[in-house]
């Protein structure tokens, strides 16, 4: 008899994000995972707990792919970088990326990439009680751009001009935190 394949959580997890990109969201069920990776529904449960558990794992996968900022540069430049990973991640994901619209950061490495733009906040001099919420706007600008540019709400533009507008966007978000917290630099 076979020996059974071996797969573990990050095998389930890019095979789901790889079924997503391939035909869409709804394409990921637990059984079109399992036939992916050529083994039964059932084995996946060792792995993840539902189809909600695969879809934060999916979500984790996109996060993972932002780099943490460069340390050594300014505020602005570290938002920036983050920024441009997060649209770059939206134009390899498109049918994916809906979905950090609508999952909270659920897992470790999430909530690890948001920890990540609010020290990049506290860097900017945002006060301790300010930085949550400033981050969710922040997150909520930039990842309303992508979506836009991905789902076609902007099909009619040139990338240069989106480029533009995304690198006045950075200017607004910049703007618009040293407006609140009277930041000079």
């Amino acid at each position: 008899m076979a020996r059974p394949r071996q797969i573990d959580r990050a095998a389930v997890l890019r095979a789901s994000l790889e079924i997503a990109d391939a035909a869409g969201l709804d394409a990921i069920t637990m059984q079109s995972v399992a036939e992916r990776l050529g083994v039964t529904p059932m084995a996946l449960y060792r792995h993840v707990d539902n189809k909600n558990d695969l879809l934060d794992g999916v979500v984790e996968i996109l996060l993972e792919e932002i780099p943490p900022p460069d340390v050594g540069t300014s505020w602005q430049r570290q938002l920036a970088q983050m920024g441009n990973a997060l649209r770059s991640i939206a134009h390899q994901h498109p049918a994916v990326f809906p979905l950090l619209l609508q999952l909270p950061a659920n897992t470790a490495s999430a909530r690890q990439r948001r920890d990540h733009v609010q020290q990049v906040l506290v860097a900017a001099g945002i006060p301790g009680h300010d930085v949550a919420r400033v981050e969710r706007i922040v997150s909520t600008i930039v990842l309303g751009f992508a979506a836009s540019e991905v789902s076609g709400r902007f099909a009619e533009h040139s990338r240069q001009t989106l480029d533009d507008d995304y690198a006045a966007l950075e200017v607004f978000i910049e703007g618009g935190i040293a407006a609140l917290f009277n930041d000079d630099s």
